[in-house]
């Protein structure tokens, strides 16, 4: 009798590890939603529809994005922790998403706990940029002149507490200059004022004066990066152009909520290895300014977890108010 008993629980053993392996094969088996804190049209939008769509060849299913905007990210992050985690509603995490923990004083949600990490998509650099006609040649004629006349030039950047105005803030503290950072709306208003003088310089991600350049009307320093962006081989480093130690670097990835399997964040960022080493997914993305970056979960959290240290510090030394 013992024997057929234990015939019989092999049986039913195998046929729920082949129940399991047909279940977690299934996924995905319905539309995938990935939720953006980005309105449609911007940098952050554009290339994740690009890695969206190709997610959704590779795996039968459409990922579909829904811009949600909103202060520090906030409503996006909360819709996403809140759904199921069963692998069907994922988020776009960014170096912003790391600037909220750091800005404000209390988030409804903590990324180190509610955020299963899934994998990096890209990183992008921020670039100086000034007037063709302006006499600055260099970041470093750009600094020398700061130095010479104390509070007299102005950066323009978007909204305080946004990647680009810290990065300003950055550059006073890294290169020791006295210089006024002024918010702007929108980048479109901060052209405008460069090119009437109203700033002397400004700091933004390439796509917002890529127009401008290749018109002539504006002339780019440098790149904030640590190395040379791929798709502007030719443009220094701020850290090449005088200011050592200078660093900024934007970066997306997507996450999902805590206690998703294993199993299909695993499948995730193995199939997102795959779409972001394609060379035409390559090449699309640094159009946009974007190196194609995959890595592992824990990697991109130690990414955020860096990210939020760092801005604290730049937000402290600003005098910038937490919110």
């Amino acid at each position: 009798m013992k024997r057929p008993n234990a015939l019989r629980m092999a049986v039913t053993l195998l046929a729920a590890m082949a129940t399991t392996s047909v279940d977690a094969g299934a996924y995905p088996d319905h539309p995938v939603r990935i939720v953006l804190p980005f309105g449609a049209g911007g940098v952050a939008d554009v290339s994740a529809r690009i890695v969206a769509d190709r997610l959704g060849e590779r795996l039968g299913q459409r990922f579909l994005i829904e811009n949600m905007p909103g202060a520090g990210g906030i409503t996006a992050a909360k819709s996403v922790i809140s759904a199921s985690p069963d692998g069907y509603t994922l988020g776009l995490v960014s170096n912003g998403t790391a600037i909220s923990a750091a800005l404000f004083k209390r988030l409804p949600f903590d990324a180190a706990t509610d955020f299963e990490m899934i994998s990096m998509l890209g990183s992008f650099d921020l670039v100086f940029a000034v007037d063709a006609a302006s006499p600055y040649k260099t970041l470093a004629d750009f600094i020398t002149a700061a130095k010479a006349a104390p509070g007299k030039l102005d950066i323009g950047t978007v909204t305080v507490g946004s990647t680009q105005n810290l990065g300003a803030e950055l550059l006073k503290s890294a290169a020791g200059i006295d210089v006024q950072i002024v918010p702007f709306r929108n980048s479109p208003d901060i052209v405008v004022g460069l090119l009437r003088n109203d700033v002397q310089m400004m700091l933004d991600f390439p796509a917002a004066v890529k127009g401008q350049v290749d018109d002539g009307k504006l002339r780019l320093l440098a790149t904030s990066g640590v190395k040379r962006s791929p798709s502007m081989p030719s443009l220094v480093t701020a850290a090449e152009s005088s200011v050592k130690d200078y660093e900024v670097t934007s970066w997306n990835g997507l996450f999902a909520p805590h206690g998703t399997p294993p199993a299909i964040i695993a499948q995730l960022n193995a199939t997102l290895k795959e779409v972001l080493a394609e060379p035409d997914i390559k090449q699309r993305l640094n159009d946009l300014g974007i190196e194609s970056r995959p890595s592992s979960p824990e990697e991109l959290m130690a990414l955020f977890k860096a990210d939020v240290k760092k801005w604290d510090a730049v937000i402290l030394k600003a005098g910038i108010e937490k919110k």
